[in-house]
Order: C-alpha cells, then structure tokens, then sequence
C-alpha cells in the first residue's frame, strides 16, 4: 500500500480535511447511538443498583418551582447529550461539504470542536468510562487532521 489509501478517498488522492471530518461524524453517529443506548438501559448489575434508581426516582425536590427527582436530572441530561451528539454529527457532515469549498471558514470550527472533545474525553476518562474516552479522542484526532488540512497553505479538497 502507498500511504495514500487512494481507493478510498474522494478523486482517489489523499485523504482530506472533508474526508477526516465526515469520519469524524461517521463516529459521532456511533457515540450517539452507544449514548442513546445507555440512557433507555436498564439496571443490570444487580439489587443494589436497582436500590440506588428506585431512591433516586423517589426523592423529588422543588427546583425553581418544579418538582424534580434526581432521576428526572440523570435522564434529562442523558437525552440532551444524545441530542448535542446527533447534532454534532450532522455539523460534521456539513462542515466536511464546506470544506470542499471554504477552507478557511472550516478551520476555526474544526480547532473549538476538537477542544471540545479533548475536555469531554478527559471529563469521560474521569467520571464515566474508557468507551467515551476512546470515541472522543478518535473524534478529536479526526478533527486536528481536519484542522491541520485546512490550514493557511492548504489547498480546497
């Protein structure tokens, strides 16, 4: 193989910022779908997990005037990370068609949501588990590519 993966590129060159950040959504698509999977799951890991639903389902709280459990909180914050990954999976895809076109306006989206993945994969590393880790430091590394492509000498894919 040569190193430029050409059967596999747009116009059999190397592989662009476009291609690099259609990757990049291709795996956020992934990421939402594990996501959304573990938000509709339930316990499996035995009574004492089940316990710690249970109670936090049943201990509400009057928060600026809505009573909420912890419950509500966990599952609402849930769906609204599957919903920020499904869009971010169709900005990527678009963001990759603007990048065929403008690289210079991809570039400065491309560097703020590739620190973005870098802090959410060191709040997964810390609070959650290595799954997310990997998925968004996958997602990062397609995004520096990206970002590096699209730089100053870089040339439209």
């Amino acid at each position: 193989m040569d190193g430029n993966f050409g059967a596999f590129c747009e116009g059999g060159g190397e592989l662009t910022a476009s291609n690099f950040l259609r990757i990049a959504s291709v795996l956020s698509i992934f990421n939402c779908a594990g996501h959304t999977t573990g938000v509709f799951s339930a316990p499996r890991h035995g009574a004492a997990e089940i316990a710690v639903v249970e109670t936090m389902k049943s201990y509400h709280l009057d928060v600026m005037g809505s009573m909420r459990s912890y419950w509500d909180f966990l599952f609402g914050y849930g769906l609204s990370v599957t919903i920020t990954l499904l869009v971010q999976a169709i900005l990527f895809w678009q963001l990759a068609a603007l990048a065929k076109r403008n690289l210079a306006c991809t570039r400065a989206i491309a560097g703020l949501f590739f620190f973005n993945c870098i802090g959410i994969a060191i709040i997964s590393w810390r609070y959650f588990f290595v799954g997310p880790t990997v998925s968004q430091l996958l997602i990062a590394a397609c995004l520096g590519v990206a970002f590096a492509k699209t730089g100053s000498s870089a040339v439209a894919a």
